[in-house]
């Protein structure tokens, strides 16, 4: 499975570690990415999803169907 949010699609930036002298190596940012079950009353069923904590925090507040129609997602999309 890709590190990647199955809502907002947020996936691993990559950039460089700086040291004082200026010696550049690689590194990868990975986004804070949660595994989780939230209850869809639109179909009375658990869903499973993996997403970032920004999207988990605006599902919960907003629900998550209407969060998804804001995104132009189905259900589907996302399973």
């Amino acid at each position: 499975m890709a590190r990647k949010c199955q809502i907002t699609g947020k996936k691993p930036l990559v950039g460089n570690n700086v040291s004082h002298a200026n010696n550049k190596s690689k590194r990868r940012q990975m986004p804070n990415l949660q595994r989780k079950r939230i209850y869809v009353e639109e179909i009375d069923q658990w869903v499973r999803v993996r997403l970032s904590v920004k999207a988990l925090k605006a599902v919960t507040r907003k629900g998550l169907m209407p969060y998804l129609r804001e995104k132009g997602l189905t259900l589907e999309d996302i399973r």
